[in-house]
């Protein structure tokens, strides 16, 4: 079976598009330490999938909330419309689960200005073109959808390539030459990678840890 990445981002499109490139060099060790960690190469079993679960849903209410006030109040609309956490509840009580305990995973994630909260957003905003993928994976196993507990990985469905191109076109728009931008952007979406590694390391205990770790060490060290 072909991997099932996070984060799928790559595209022809995509690499014509400078700040995507320079965020995807930034965050490339990182996103590999993810992967690692949460493994959704794998045949997932319904307890992985709901440890799973319940991380993104002690995550994502957080770090909208920390991303939207670090927003301006003209992209609040943008950003509420593209929003998954609806989804994600719903897949919550379908399954019958709660989000998981952890510490707060965003309470070191700093997003300075317009240019950082952009940079945190690709992780999750490449997060839903790598959740189409798990969405089939679900699908065909357990004949999982939007509405009985797939609708986080599922996402806006149809419409996930038009809000990726989207999220495209106001990196483009936002980030522009300013290379203060582009830098903050690239420290950002390493610093929420580093807060989803923190997260599901509490989550996922042992379990994928020492090679997250060890990939996550790397990768800080280039």
């Amino acid at each position: 079976m072909a991997a099932l990445t996070l984060i799928k981002t790559r595209g022809m499109k995509d690499e014509a598009l400078p700040q995507l490139g320079a965020l995807r060099r930034a965050c490339a060790g990182r996103h590999e330490a993810i992967e690692a960690l949460l493994r959704l190469d794998e045949a997932l079993e319904p307890a992985r999938y709901a440890r799973v679960l319940a991380g993104f849903a002690a995550f994502v209410p957080r770090w909208e909330a920390l991303v939207r006030a670090r927003l301006p109040a003209r992209l609040h609309g943008w950003f509420d419309a593209r929003s998954r956490l609806p989804l994600l509840r719903r897949d919550l009580a379908a399954l019958h689960l709660a989000p998981a305990a952890v510490d707060d995973p965003v309470a070191a994630l700093a997003l300075p200005d317009l240019g950082a909260a952009l940079g945190s957003m690709y992780v999750l905003e490449g997060s839903a073109l790598g959740g189409q993928l798990i969405a089939r994976q679900l699908r065909q196993r357990w004949d999982m959808g939007p509405d009985n507990g797939a609708g986080w990985f599922t996402g806006h469905g149809a419409r996930t390539g038009a809000l990726w191109a989207d999220f495209r076109a106001c990196l483009a728009r936002e980030l522009g030459q300013d290379a203060a931008a582009l830098a903050s952007a690239c420290a950002a979406g390493a610093a929420t990678f580093d807060a989803l590694l923190r997260c599901f390391e509490q989550v996922l205990g042992a379990e994928g840890h020492t090679e997250a770790t060890m990939t996550t060490k790397m990768s800080r060290e280039v």
